[in-house]
């Protein structure tokens, strides 16, 4: 299985992405867009940023887990990952992004 874009709405009817790795684990998921439209931009910022590592931040909750931000240009969140129990765990997760994210497919759940 390839690694794919999942396009779905919340319950408070807004547009949400999440990236998945081939095994289906979701890796990256995004904030609530009103329009699909732009939750689509959303996934081609993705596709365009997630290739370079100095677009992601990472960062650790208040609780220790370790997690991170993948980031636009003008250093605007694009997705938020998971919580990883570490920061290798969580440096993992960088990797499959920046390997699966240029080139995921768009499956659109709402349609």
């Amino acid at each position: 299985m390839s690694a794919k874009f999942e396009i779905f709405s919340g319950k408070d009817e807004q547009y949400y992405f999440r990236l998945k790795a081939g095994n289906g684990e979701p890796i990256l998921s995004s904030e609530g867009y009103v329009a699909k439209a732009s939750c689509l931009n959303g996934i081609e910022s993705v596709k365009k940023n997630a290739g370079d590592e100095k677009n992601y931040a990472k960062l650790t909750a208040k609780n220790g887990e370790a997690y991170f931000t993948l980031n636009a240009a003008n250093h605007q969140v694009i997705g938020r990952s998971e919580m990883y129990s570490s920061a290798q765990a969580r440096d993992k997760g960088i990797a499959s992004v920046i390997k699966n994210g240029p080139t995921a497919t768009v499956s659109d759940l709402t349609s």
